[in-house]
């Protein structure tokens, strides 16, 4: 069978004790997309995500290979930022709205869990 036939020939084989690779690609935080692509989803050019007014929001990473790659979360907050900039704020700016708008959903979520907890709390205290 030639290697033409077989998809995976000359593959390097997964390393024992490593995770699944539908485990390593699957978080939105995973770098997987080259700068090419992020640039093509998101409609920017490379210097806007690089690193739009200093804020480092939606800054690519650049993971061993030393090649800039954002993730599917970095994408979905450049896209935010670029409506925003579309919109009037500068990019410093619209980067500063979404960051402060991230830490105000993850502080409401918070806030739900604790009263979740406490109402769990309060009712096991009266069926004391």
């Amino acid at each position: 069978m030639s290697s033409e036939s077989r998809p995976n020939a000359g593959a390097r084989q997964p390393d024992d004790g490593r995770l699944p690779v539908a485990d390593r690609l699957g978080g939105d935080h995973f770098p997987a997309c080259t700068m090419g692509r992020a640039t093509e989803l998101v409609g920017v050019t490379p210097a806007f995500l690089r690193d739009p007014g200093g804020t480092g929001l939606i800054a690519p990473t650049r993971p061993d290979g030393g090649h800039r790659r954002s993730s599917r979360h970095r994408l979905k907050l450049a896209a935010w930022v670029r409506e925003l900039v579309g919109r009037g704020p500068q990019a410093d700016a619209a980067c500063r709205i979404v960051g402060l708008e991230g830490r105000l959903k993850q502080v409401e979520r918070d806030d739900g869990q604790l009263c979740r907890q406490s109402e769990r709390a309060e009712r096991r205290h009266r069926h004391q």
